[in-house]
């Protein structure tokens, strides 16, 4: 490969890193309205962040893809490519632990809708534990459920 052509696609690995980097602070900024819209229950917000959350892993996977191809093309990163290549993966490491965040917050109020419902419909869920510390199931919830 001539050095003219090196220099080229070395210039279009540092693009494409940079273009990662700026992908994976769109995507903390995505997963930080994920979670505001958790909290405040907001269904329309939610739809938004995750209609963005998928749009910026998309992006992400192609731009990785393209990076894997000038990674081989070029064979060598040089010191501030590969710290670079660092900062985005301490970044995309972020965003996994506030997705990983954001899904506890679904699957806890996912227990509590069941919970609830459990109590609605005379479930399983709906006992309680008497003075003895024994499982009493309550089943006036039934009628409620029936009606």
């Amino acid at each position: 490969m001539s050095a003219g052509l090196h220099h080229e696609m070395s210039d279009a690995f540092d693009a494409v890193l940079g273009e990662m980097r700026q992908s994976a602070s769109r995507l903390t900024a995505a997963l930080a309205a994920e979670r505001d819209a958790l909290e405040r229950a907001d269904a329309d917000a939610l739809h938004l962040a995750g209609q963005d959350k998928q749009a910026q892993l998309d992006r992400l996977e192609q731009l990785d893809a393209e990076r894997q191809q000038l990674a081989r093309a070029i064979a060598a990163a040089t010191p501030a490519q590969s710290a670079a290549w660092n900062g985005v993966m301490a970044a995309l490491a972020d965003c996994q632990r506030a997705n990983r965040n954001n899904g506890q917050i679904v699957g806890q109020r996912l227990r509590q809708v069941r919970q609830a419902l459990a109590v609605l419909t005379g479930g399983a869920e709906s006992g309680v534990y008497g003075p003895g510390g024994t499982l009493r199931i309550d089943h006036r919830s039934l009628s409620l459920a029936e009606a």
